[in-house]
Formats: C-alpha cells, sequence, structure tokens
C-alpha cells in the first residue's frame, strides 16, 4: 500500500475514486477555478484525502452524515471527496432557508456533523438555537475541519469500506407535501447518472465547465460538475448569480459548457451586454429545472447557441431526458392515470422511470419512499408526478404536474409548506397557495388567506411574516385575503378554483 494512502477499500463504483485516478493522471491540471483562485487535481485530491483520513481518525464512517452550510467554493468540494472517500453522507444544506426551515431540516437529517462556512455562521446558529439539542460543528476549510476534526459523539462508529450502495448525497427537496424529504443517492446512483450524461453529452479534459448553480441541488453536482472532475475538466465555481459577471465569465475563461435554470439564461438574455458576447467556444449549454419557453430558446438560438432541454428530478438523481429521449441507462414508460397500465405508442399519461440511478429512498421515511417507488414484474419504478405526452416518434414533452409543487426560478415549491408557514401566525386561520406563470421566474406564488376570527390583517403584514419564515423564493408574491377557501368537497381544496383567480389578480382582474 502506498505511504498515506487509505486503509479502507472502496467498491467499483464509488465516486472518491475519480478523484484519485485523476490525481495520478493530471496532477498539475487545474481542477477548479473558485473567484480566481484555481487548485490542481493532486491538491485537491491531497486536502480530501487527508481530511477523510482525519474523518476516519475521528471515529466517523459508513452510517454516518455530514451536513454543510455554505456557499460553492473549494474547500466545501474538499469536504465533498472527503465524505465520498470516508463513505460518509454528504447533506447540503440551503443556505436560503429561513432558521425555522434550516433548524427543521438539520433536526430530521439528524448529522453527525455540521460544516458551516464563515459567511454562514451567523444564520446557522439562529437555527441551532431552536433544536433541543445543538449538533457538533465545526468550521469548513484548511483552518477548520481540515486542521482539527472534533471527535464524533458517541465513540467512533462502524469500521469497513466503502461499498456501491453507501450514501453518497443527500438532497433535500420539496414534493407535495408540507416537509422537505431527504433524498439518498448512493454512490452507485451518481456513477450511472454520470455515465448516462457522458452518454449524452461527453465532456474532455480540455472542457472548461461554468458551475453556476448552488451544491444545495443534484444538478450543481450530477449535472456537469462531478463529470467534469471525473475526466480532469476544469470547473469554474460561481458563488452567486449575477448576470453581467456570468457573461464576462462565458468570454474571460473560455467557457464551453454550462448547465442553467430558465430564469438564468432569461436573465442573461435581457442584459444588455448579452448581444456583444461571443457564445462561439460553449458547445454544451444544458437547461432544466423547468421547460424554457419558445421564445426564450430562440433568443439563444439566434445567438449562435441554442440550448438542450433537459429534464430530471431529484429522485432520479437527476437526469432522465434530454432533448424529449431518455439518457443511456434510463428507462422510461408511460402509464395510464386511472388504469396504472403502461401506453404503447402516441400517448399522454404519467412519465414512471426505471434504473440504477433511481434514488434508494427518502431518509427515515419508508412511508413516502413505498408511495414513491412502485415495484412491478418488470422492477421498481419511480413515479415522477408530471404528466408527459409522447409523440409518434418516440419524442416525450411534459405537459403537467400531477403534484401541487410549482417551481419559481428553478426553485421547486411545496404549497403545502408554504401554508404551514403561514399559519404560524396568530392572525391566520387558514391558507392556500397556487403557482401563477410569471415571465421571469416561471411562476410566483399567490396566497389566498382566511384571517382568524377578530384578526386584522394587510398584506403587508402576511409578507413580513411570510419572509421570516420561509426562504426567499418561497414568499407569495401577492396575498388576497377571503372569507372561505372553496372546496371540491368537506376535505378537499379546490385549488384548480383559486388558480383561475389567482391569475386574474395577477393580471389586475379583481372582478
Amino acid at each position: 500500500m502506498l505511504p498515506g494512502a487509505p486503509v479502507f477499500a472502496d467498491g467499483p463504483h464509488t465516486v472518491g475514486r475519480w478523484l484519485t485516478d485523476r490525481a495520478a493522471s493530471s496532477p498539475d491540471h487545474i481542477a477548479i477555478d473558485d473567484r480566481g483562485v484555481r487548485i490542481g487535481y493532486a491538491d485537491l485530491e491531497l486536502r480530501a484525502r487527508e481530511l477523510s483520513l482525519g474523518l476516519r481518525r475521528g471515529g466517523y464512517g459508513p452510517g454516518d452524515r455530514v451536513a454543510t452550510i455554505s456557499g460553492n467554493s473549494i474547500d466545501h468540494v474538499v469536504a465533498f471527496f472527503a465524505c465520498a472517500l470516508a463513505g460518509i453522507a454528504f447533506v447540503p444544506l440551503s443556505w436560503r432557508l429561513s432558521a425555522r426551515e434550516l433548524s427543521e431540516v438539520v433536526d430530521r437529517s439528524a448529522p453527525a456533523l455540521v460544516l458551516v462556512e464563515d459567511e454562514y455562521a451567523g444564520s446557522a446558529d439562529d437555527a441551532f438555537r431552536r433544536l433541543a439539542q445543538r449538533p457538533l460543528v465545526a468550521a469548513l476549510g484548511t483552518t477548520g475541519i481540515e486542521a482539527d476534526v472534533p471527535p464524533r459523539a458517541g465513540g467512533p462508529g462502524e469500521r469497513r469500506g466503502v461499498r456501491d450502495g453507501d450514501p453518497l448525497l443527500i438532497i433535500y427537496t420539496s414534493g407535495s407535501e408540507a416537509a422537505p424529504k431527504g433524498v439518498v443517492l448512493t454512490h452507485a446512483n451518481c456513477f450511472w447518472n454520470n455515465l448516462a450524461l457522458a452518454g449524452a453529452r461527453q465532456l474532455t479534459s480540455d472542457d472548461i465547465v461554468l458551475a453556476m448553480l448552488p451544491q444545495f441541488h443534484v444538478a450543481a453536482w450530477n449535472c456537469q460538475p462531478l463529470l467534469a472532475w471525473w475526466v480532469g475538466a476544469t470547473v469554474v465555481l460561481e458563488r452567486s448569480f449575477q448576470p453581467r459577471r456570468i457573461l464576462h465569465l462565458l468570454a474571460d475563461r473560455g467557457v464551453t459548457a454550462m448547465m442553467g435554470v430558465p430564469t438564468q439564461y432569461r436573465l442573461l438574455a435581457d442584459d444588455p451586454g448579452f448581444a456583444a458576447v461571443s457564445l462561439s467556444k460553449l458547445r454544451v449549454a444544458l437547461v432544466g429545472g423547468a421547460t424554457m419557453p419558445d421564445d426564450l430558446a430562440a433568443r439563444w438560438a439566434a445567438a449562435g447557441r441554442p440550448l438542450t432541454q433537459g429534464y430530471g428530478l431529484t429522485e432520479a438523481a437527476p437526469n432522465v431526458l434530454c432533448e424529449g429521449k431518455p439518457y443511456p441507462h434510463v428507462d422510461v414508460c408511460i402509464v395510464d392515470q386511472a388504469t396504472q397500465l403502461p401506453l404503447e405508442g402516441a400517448a399522454s399519461g404519467e412519465l414512471w422511470v426505471r434504473g440504477p440511478s433511481v434514488f434508494a429512498g427518502y431518509l427515515g421515511d419508508p412511508q413516502a419512499t413505498s408511495r414513491a417507488l412502485v415495484e412491478t414484474s418488470d422492477g421498481v419504478w419511480l413515479r415522477t408526478g408530471d404528466i408527459v405526452h409522447r409523440d409518434a416518434e418516440g419524442g416525450i414533452r411534459i405537459v403537467d404536474r400531477m403534484k401541487d409543487i410549482y417551481i419559481s426560478g428553478g426553485e421547486n415549491v411545496a404549497p403545502a409548506e408554504v401554508e404551514r408557514a403561514l399559519c404560524l401566525h396568530p392572525g391566520i386561520a387558514e391558507a392556500a397557495v397556487v403557482g401563477v406563470p410569471d415571465a421571469v421566474w416561471g411562476e410566483r406564488g399567490v396566497a389566498f388567506v382566511v384571517a382568524a376570527s377578530g384578526a386584522r390583517l394587510s398584506e403587508d403584514e402576511v409578507l413580513a411574516h411570510a419572509r421570516a419564515e420561509l426562504a426567499g423564493f418561497k414568499v407569495p408574491a401577492r396575498v388576497a385575503f377571503v372569507a372561505e377557501l372553496p372546496r371540491s368537497t368537506i376535505e378537499k381544496l379546490a385549488r384548480s378554483r383559486l388558480h383561475v383567480r389567482a391569475i386574474d389578480l395577477v393580471k389586475g382582474n379583481r372582478s
């Protein structure tokens, strides 16, 4: 065994091997350009390996979870690969969440350790104070966790090698329910997802990949960055989305590949500097998170860079469709909503997905897992909850969602989650939220509120309460007060009727 090498063996599909292999073959090639600070593959691997050994010496290992609250950075990527090498599940939490939301996700994920970037230390502390027991916390970076690993609470955990089926990423996502769910993606899930991506839109060591999605999203890892580090490309990390700076980076860094959501591509196209930027080196521009409007696709095509429309969901790791066709190693079927039987030929129905990239389940939630995964005679299928249409040539397009979620700026918003937060206000008896179309954000929320008896509420008061309880992208754009919420039965809210009223409200039609 080489001096300093990890003492734990890896399964054949474990992701930590990618960095180790790449460091051996391309040690000096730049792995990450983080706002002008660059690190080569050998140095990145050395830092990740040393941290993984430190974590193992501290008693952490397979079965443990390490949560992070961090922006995109070299330090964050080091922590990810260290966890991958040690067999620890990496749980990147959203820094956009309110203190209440963040505390609930920390409590639900039960991490053995939480790594916090300095910029988010204050908001993290606000969240931790809400917990019955403060988690073990360390700072990210060379002067934090990489210098001193706190011992694992309760003594050493399981000691064994890393297996393909071990959790690698746990990503919290808004589904149709009030509480976000932790999507467990194994090493094997991520291996096959990136192999599928390579089969459709391959990267090489010559590519410069712009990563501008926040790293609490699965796409920030599995839609180009991890594949880039597998093949030895350079990843340009951005912490925030500023259209003028992104346009500058496209030219200055010679970006060849990028991935974004429709809102980002629209804001780039709307920037006055867009027309002057050469896109000649940009050969792969993926768009996901929501359907790309036709007019926006036409603007990018006219600028010389047609966008590649993808479709996926976190539970599929996430890649499912590329330009309407399944990725390699991904099986899809369209199922009749009434009979639950597969449909052949041109058809409309719910999209089901099968393959080695489909998630292992929701963390600590077997009931939600059993609702999402359906076992049939030909395997286990993931129910996406999306209604699609397949044409005679086999092309698939998204038609609608069965779930109540709407997508704002590429972020899923669960109405039930927003409604729960609104009802924490003592003056609100009931609330219902629906999404309506928005030219920039895709969709925005409109809240219908029933005031508690005797309460006097204003729209400003409700929105101020929402901002204190919710991440910014979940805060409704408008609030309407109603005497009661419409229901199709005593129990069921008639969201379709509220949706019509919400569109009229946004248009200024108060009739």
